[in-house]
């Protein structure tokens, strides 16, 4: 760490101390001001596959309340990044109110659950990934009906996993034993089930969750249209569902 970089860093744990001590609003603040960015990059990543009538700035301004809780229930004594934790907080703060919006009808949530559920069923009985004829084949539609619901469920699908990959531990003060043991049977089943994702669409989540790049990066990097990752990307979230599901079953 340089300089300059110790200096910014014990400046900020000198705030954060003051803060905790006294409650000031003009150091809370000089807090949101300092952390105001992330919450314009996760409603930034959030916004990438939502539809277009959902505004970027009204993301931005229900992750502003997910940033405020963050800062009032921060403990810096756990040891834990504020960053880390405040990503959490104002992702959840977004999706709630994506949620209480209820953008997606109905219909397509219920034949989402269909997609997730036939998935599940095949992927299980064959033991490997289904392509996309055996699905369309399972649900009674053409590959054509099945890529274009798939186009409709775009948007449904980063909310789920990104709540998922953010695991929500750091939500969790204190997880009893048999929480810690679920927690890492689902996160094994998880990585697992990418594993097992063709080729492409394990490059996407690995690209878009692990590494961090947009749908547009990726398809430059892929050399695929956008249009196309993100279709890639939501077959891939569908089959983790399903193992997702079939784990959950098996736990009850």
């Amino acid at each position: 760490m340089t300089d300059n970089a110790l200096t910014q860093a014990n400046e900020v744990a000198g705030l954060w101390a003051e803060y905790q001590a006294s409650k000031k609003p003009e150091l809370r603040e000089k807090l949101i001001e300092k952390y105001l960015p992330l919450v314009k990059m996760v409603a930034g990543r959030v916004a990438i596959g939502l539809p277009q009538h959902i505004d970027k700035e009204d993301l931005i301004s229900y992750g502003f309340f997910g940033l405020l809780d963050a800062i009032e229930r921060f403990d810096p004594s756990r040891n834990i990044k504020f960053e880390t934790y405040a990503v959490a907080r104002i992702r959840g703060s977004i999706f709630d109110a994506i949620r209480v919006q209820d953008w997606l009808p109905a219909s397509l949530r219920q034949k989402g659950r269909l997609l997730e559920r036939t998935i599940a069923e095949l992927e299980n009985s064959l033991g490997r990934s289904a392509t996309d004829v055996e699905i369309a084949q399972a649900m009674n539609f053409t590959v054509e009906q099945l890529h274009q619901l798939i186009n409709q469920l775009n948007a449904s699908t980063l909310v789920p996993l990104e709540e998922f990959v953010q695991n929500e531990t750091v939500n969790q003060a204190s997880p009893n034993l048999a929480q810690e043991i679920e927690q890492e049977e689902v996160k094994n089943t998880l990585a697992k089930a990418i594993d097992r994702l063709p080729e492409k669409e394990r490059l996407v989540i690995s690209l878009y969750y692990y590494e961090g790049l947009t749908l547009k990066e990726i398809s430059l990097v892929l050399k695929l249209s956008e249009a196309r990752i993100s279709q890639l990307h939501t077959k891939a979230i569908f089959r983790l569902r399903g193992a997702l599901s079939r784990l959950k079953s098996s736990l009850l």
